[in-house]
């Protein structure tokens, strides 16, 4: 009876939940590297050299990063569904600005604005998340929440592609179209995140009261065992080793993320394809990625084991990255694109099982928004660091071989973290 109780209430929280937090990040996706597109016109159109390009798409992060604390503590005060939906309308509008750029310090200053827009998204939901699923599902559940992400560039990429084809229409061009039109989801979604998201499971009217006093007493019990070992201040969150090395290894796969979202794009069209053709092809890495990275997380859930799957997944992506750098044809490259997909997109959910683990509370809000603010700065060294190189050598190569190295510096720092945590146990049982 119990059994089937927990599997009727998770199965009920899962269908209610989870396919609207993915439209979100689905959205929010499309917006936050839909700049990536926009560059196959709109750098010629502004006269952006690669080096403009790649600061603009990065200093994003930077706004990301001074907010993503703050907005994280204050979700967790004020609860997800007024955040969220705060969240939401803003970066909204600011998306919208885009389509008004005028050259590249406009360009600088609402790449910076959307990143403190939207700061506390992501890290929002994945501590809305452990409000509402036991650990033994949670990496399964964000890795279906992750899936948001490559379907994003999956059906992101031909749309934008033909958004692009709009040049003209009104006397605006096809990269001010694109803005346009993929704004306006996000702030329409955000007022339905005041009707639809419920804060807390004690408010979840949609569960039978059985499911409801299941589901609350569950979550309690949860955080009462975590309670003697776990961290629960903010300042525990913020200096907490674990949360550190865990941003160390975040940055890494952040730099290889953004690298596929902001570049791309230009790297398929260097071998003379046309616009349409980037845009459909692009899409067919993050396809097979999804696959990968579901299966993956249930593994992980299923062994309970995270550190491996997380470091086998940063070397594949790194050999990715490596073999795109030396990629001689069109079909040889998006091979290489797909191992990088595949890699990313597998390590993000068995890493986001780990702090929950031994966070709590405040410090698990502070804790989450730390690993994913510091580690998100990945997202403007890598696609900074590509631009930059390639301005120097004219080749994407030397920008991908770098970020591969971060992501190889990701895969280490998790082995460094699972000796050290094996160390920690005897000491700790000791001291029990």
């Amino acid at each position: 009876m119990e059994r089937s109780l927990e599997q009727t209430t998770m199965r009920k929280v899962a269908w209610r939940l989870v396919p609207f937090i993915c439209l979100l990040y689905f959205i929010a996706f499309i917006d936050r590297v839909n700049i990536g597109f926009a560059a196959l016109t709109m750098n010629k159109d502004l006269g952006f050299t690669s080096a403009v390009f790649g600061f603009g798409a990065g200093v994003f992060f930077f706004g990301y990063f001074l907010c993503e604390v703050p907005s994280n503590i204050i979700l967790d005060k004020v609860g997800a569904r007024l955040w969220i939906a705060r969240v939401m309308i803003t970066w909204g509008i600011i998306s919208f600005a885009f389509a008004f750029v005028q050259g590249e310090y406009s360009f600088y200053t609402l790449r910076f604005l959307l990143g403190a827009a939207e700061a506390g998204f992501f890290p929002g939901i994945i501590l809305y998340l452990s409000y509402w699923f036991p650990i033994r599902y949670r990496a399964g559940v964000v890795s279906l929440f992750m899936a948001a992400a490559p379907i994003s560039v999956v059906l992101g990429s031909p749309l934008s592609s033909a958004l692009l084809e709009m040049e003209g229409i009104l006397g605006l061009h096809g990269w001010q179209w694109m803005f346009i039109i993929e704004a306006i989801p996000a702030s329409l979604l955000g007022v339905m995140v005041l009707f639809y998201m419920t804060d807390r499971p004690e408010k979840a009217k949609w569960l039978a009261d059985d499911q409801r006093a299941w589901l609350v007493t569950e979550m309690n019990e949860e955080h009462a065992r975590k309670k003697v070992a776990a961290k629960h201040g903010i300042v525990a969150g913020m200096s907490d080793p674990r949360v550190l090395a865990l941003a160390l290894i975040y940055f890494g796969t952040s730099a290889g993320l953004y690298t596929l979202g902001i570049w791309a794009p230009q790297i398929i069209k260097s071998f003379g394809l046309s616009t349409m053709a980037v845009g459909f092809l692009n899409g067919v890495p993050p396809t097979i990625a999804i696959i990968a990275m579901i299966l993956w997380a249930r593994h992980s859930d299923k062994t309970r084991e995270r550190t491996w799957h997380v470091v086998i997944a940063c070397l594949v992506a790194a050999a990715g990255l490596m073999l795109a750098g030396g990629a001689s044809s069109a079909v040889a490259v998006i091979a290489a694109l797909t191992l990088v997909n595949i890699g990313i997109s597998s390590a993000k959910p068995p890493l986001w099982a780990m702090p929950t683990m031994f966070l709590s509370g405040s410090a698990a809000a502070v804790g989450i928004a730390t690993i994913n603010s510091i580690g998100n700065l990945g997202g403007f060294v890598g696609p900074w660091a590509i631009g930059w190189i390639k301005d120097q050598t004219g080749s994407f190569t030397g920008g991908l071989m770098f970020v591969a190295a971060l992501l190889v510096l990701s895969a280490v720092v998790t082995l460094l973290v699972a000796r050290a945590g094996r160390r920690a146990e005897p000491a700790s049982a000791v001291a029990s």
